[in-house]
C-alpha cells in the first residue's frame, strides 16, 4: 500500500490540514495519508505545544470514519526531538509491506536541505508537495517530486490558538468535534 506521511505538530489540527490530506488521497496514487504527530519538532519551540496525546486524540476525532486517513503516534516512542529520517527508518522496518512517501507544503520543502540526513530521505522516498503562496518550488534537492494543486486556505494553528486566547470563535476553522474537545478541555486558553 502507498502511504503518504503528513508530519506535523497539528497544534491543533484544522480544516486546512484535512483538506490537503483528503486531496492527496483523492487526487494521487496514495492509498492512505497518515497524520504523524510530532511530539517535538526540532524547528519549533515545545513550550507552546499541547500534549502530544491530546493532539493525537484531536486528529483521531477529526478523521473518525475516514478509512483512508489515519493518525500515527509513531514518533512518541522515538528519541526527541523527532527527525523525519529516523521516523521513516522505523516505519520501514515495522511495515515493510508499505511504500512510504512524504506529504508536505512548499514552505517546508524549501528547508529540506537543513533536515537531518535529507539526502537519505530524497534517495528513497517520493515527496508530494502542496503549494503554499509565496513558496515556489525552484530546487528539487534531487528528490522525486509530485506537485499538488490542492485547495489552500489561509488557516494556521497559530491563528486558531490566538483566536481561542482572545475568546473568539474558531467555528468553521476546525471540525466541530475538535472545537468541542478544545472548549471542553480548555485547551489553548493561556
Amino acid at each position: 500500500m502507498k502511504i503518504g506521511l503528513y508530519f506535523g505538530s497539528f497544534n491543533p489540527v484544522h480544516v486546512g490540514h484535512l483538506i490537503i490530506a483528503s486531496h492527496a488521497v483523492n487526487e494521487t496514487d496514495l492509498n492512505q495519508v497518515w497524520f504523524v504527530v510530532s511530539p517535538q519538532n526540532p524547528f519549533k519551540q515545545s513550550a507552546s505545544l499541547l500534549n502530544e496525546y491530546h493532539r493525537l486524540h484531536l486528529i483521531k476525532s477529526a478523521i473518525d470514519g475516514e478509512k483512508n486517513l489515519r493518525a500515527s503516534s509513531v514518533e512518541f516512542n522515538l528519541p526527541k526531538p523527532s527527525y523525519t529520517v529516523d521516523s521513516l527508518a522505523y516505519l520501514k522496518e515495522k511495515h515493510p509491506e508499505h511504500e512510504f512517501s512524504i506529504l508536505m507544503g512548499s514552505d517546508g520543502f524549501q528547508n529540506l536541505n537543513k533536515w537531518k540526513n535529507y539526502e537519505v530521505i530524497v534517495a528513497s522516498h517520493t515527496i508530494y508537495i502542496y503549494k503554499r503562496p509565496g513558496f515556489e518550488v525552484t530546487e528539487t534537492f534531487g528528490a522525486n517530486l509530485h506537485i499538488l494543486n490542492a485547495p489552500l486556505l489561509e488557516i494556521s494553528s497559530t491563528l486558531i490558538r490566538e483566536l481561542i486566547r482572545n475568546k473568539k470563535s474558531v467555528r468553521f476553522l476546525v471540525p466541530d468535534v475538535v472545537k468541542e474537545e478544545i472548549e471542553l478541555a480548555g485547551y489553548y486558553k493561556s
